[in-house]
């Protein structure tokens, strides 16, 4: 081994972790058994943003992990791991008690422009300009 490689040994920098795409913000940020806030016995379970996505993308949406990991723009491994650890904290929560607060995370949110979001089911795109955020509003589509 030479000099430089040596010197380098043991020091490898760790990759970047690549930004998760999300469609948007959740609504709800604060899920618990009733009374979980009042006795506040158990430190809240942080879900992060890219947790939440994968839950809503696989479990609500019914996609598989490949199609998430199209619409996350990331390896279907790390979906796989993401999901994992998700299912995780929901099954903490519901057995022990805990609140779910839902925070952070290494993401970029959609703006709604499709070239941006590069997706077909883009939830953002039909939002009302009056709630934004608030996904597609019924009662405002003609003033669009």
């Amino acid at each position: 081994m030479g000099m430089k490689a040596e010197a380098f040994r043991g020091c490898m920098m760790a990759r970047p972790m690549k930004s998760r795409d999300v469609c948007a913000l959740p609504e709800y940020t604060r899920f618990g058994a009733c009374g979980a806030c009042r006795t506040k016995t158990k430190p809240d379970i942080v879900m992060t943003i890219d947790e939440y996505e994968t839950i809503r993308l696989i479990d609500v949406e019914n996609l598989t992990q490949e199609e998430c990991s199209l619409r996350m723009n990331i390896a279907r491994t790390t979906v796989q791991a993401i999901y994992a650890e998700a299912r995780r904290k929901i099954a903490d929560a519901l057995v022990y008690g805990g609140m779910i607060v839902i925070e952070g995370g290494n993401v970029r949110i959609c703006d709604g422009d499709k070239q941006q979001c590069r997706r077909q089911g883009c939830r953002r795109a039909n939002e009302c300009p009056r709630h934004p955020g608030g996904g597609e509003c019924r009662d405002h589509q003609d003033d669009r």
